[in-house]
């Protein structure tokens, strides 16, 4: 089972205040016991919306629109994504994160990811094959 654990923006991460050393020096430790473990797939923050866009798709169109955005608090700082033998061992790392943002009550949002089975008979053995293929590729270059 893989598990996005996502952690929510804050004005500060949104203005581009960067983590205080003693804050990264507790991640890093999160960080190294995840990858210890041996459930630790990912793990970054992400740059303000300011850098950032949307692609927005209305009445048929698509078009990109650049940040930054306002709605603050369904931003996305960062995010950890893990494997693990169950949704129980996922609350349990849920439990062990640092707090992102001392000081600022926040969320970190825990989302179970979808695997092929969870698509049933629509998900064909054809297009199965195909994302496998994706999937080989990209761990191939390094992601």
């Amino acid at each position: 089972m893989r598990f996005m654990m996502i952690v929510k923006a804050t004005q500060d991460s949104e203005a581009g205040v960067m983590p205080k050393q003693e804050m990264l020096e507790e991640m890093t430790r999160y960080n190294e016991e995840l990858d210890r473990a041996g459930v630790l797939l990912a793990g970054e923050g992400l740059h303000p919306s300011s850098r950032g866009f949307r692609v927005r798709f209305e009445g048929g169109e698509k078009r990109l629109v650049d940040g930054p955005f306002t709605e603050t608090k369904e931003l996305i700082a960062g995010f950890w994504l893990i494997q693990v033998r169950s949704e129980e061992e996922a609350r349990e790392w849920a439990r062990r994160i640092p707090h992102p943002h001392p000081g600022i009550d926040t969320n970190v949002e825990v989302r179970r990811i979808f695997e092929a089975e969870d698509f049933g008979e629509e998900f064909t053995p054809e297009l199965r094959e195909r994302e496998q293929r994706m999937r080989d590729n990209a761990e191939a270059r390094g992601g």
